[in-house]
């Protein structure tokens, strides 16, 4: 393409910032598009994505759209918006001839998994949550299969890193801590389980969005070696200094705990990415991207903690 302007669709959320911070260090040319707040610094529209004709004003004259968003943790939110927006991205972008990049999850892969499961592991989603991601997924994949749009998908795994309040790293680890508190596990404290930088799916959904042999293929985003939460937990208490042990939430207290609590019942029935070992391969990409490095727990956590002390 001769002109480029690539626009992030959620640029206010920890990944679509990324995102952009990884656009201006390859001195692509950007827009951030938003519900309501601008960003310092970049060219910003506002835009309602439930909304058609508003989605395809917000991306009208870009070549790459990347569709970054996060919902609020909600079946009720997930059940009610995520194919509309899908819908409209895909009707804008067709519209405009824009490449359509989707930061997806993977929760389509329903147990039990195979260590190291790929692109190619069956998807047969075992939550509600991932049954609708499966959906909306698939609306991208039949509109580039018929010509419609061009696009390309990435799959991150749990993410964490810089400003990520959604990861569970956050949730369950860091946001405790910071407050004098000892960090909870609502599952298994020794399964290994994979975790993917915010960053380096920056880097990786920008490699896969401006190399057009990757399009029109769903790709699994670089992960770092599998860890577990008392792993994770020993790094934490490295970076902060503190001694801090686990306080494991047994799963019938689990269960009985999300009878009486929304936020508790939404994370419950993913539970069982945490009960066995949960490897993704990112194979695929690394022998496409073979110079690809990971950012190692260590630092990845560092950068994560100075990011929620600097607020």
């Amino acid at each position: 393409m001769e002109s480029q302007l690539h626009t992030v669709l959620g640029a206010r959320g920890a990944s679509g910032r990324a995102v952009l911070n990884e656009l201006h260090a390859r001195n692509l040319p950007t827009r951030a598009v938003t519900k309501s707040s601008s960003i310092p610094n970049v060219e910003t529209t506002h835009a309602d994505l439930l909304s058609a004709s508003s989605t395809l004003e917000a991306v009208r004259g870009s070549s790459h759209v990347y569709l970054c968003i996060g919902l609020p943790y909600d079946i009720k939110v997930w059940s009610a918006e995520w194919e509309i927006i899908m819908s409209n991205v895909i009707e804008a972008c067709a519209t405009i001839r824009a490449v359509v990049i989707f930061l997806d999850n993977i929760y389509m892969y329903a147990p039990p998994l195979p260590l190291n499961f790929s692109e190619e592991t069956p998807q047969n989603p075992s939550s509600k949550k991932g049954a609708i991601r499966k959906r909306t997924a698939t609306l991208l994949t039949s509109a580039i299969e018929s010509g419609k749009v061009q696009g390309v998908i990435g799959r991150s795994a749990d993410f964490y890193g810089p400003g990520t309040t959604n990861s569970m790293l956050y949730v369950s680890f860091l946001q405790n801590m910071l407050a004098g508190k000892r960090p909870i596990a609502l599952s298994n404290t020794s399964i290994p389980h994979t975790w993917a930088n915010v960053n380096d799916n920056a880097r990786a959904l920008v490699d896969i969005a401006i190399h057009e042999d990757c399009h029109g293929e769903v790709w699994h985003l670089p992960v770092g070696e599998p860890i577990t939460y008392r792993q994770v937990l020993d790094v934490f208490n490295r970076q902060l200094g503190t001694h801090y042990s686990l306080s494991q939430v047994p799963k019938f207290a689990l269960s009985l705990l999300s009878f009486f609590s929304t936020p508790i019942r939404e994370v419950a029935e993913m539970r069982y990415q945490f009960d066995q070992p949960y490897v993704m391969s990112w194979e695929k990409f690394h022998k496409r991207f073979p110079a690809f490095q990971t950012t190692s727990t260590e630092r990845g956590i560092s950068e994560m903690i100075a990011s929620f002390q600097s607020l």
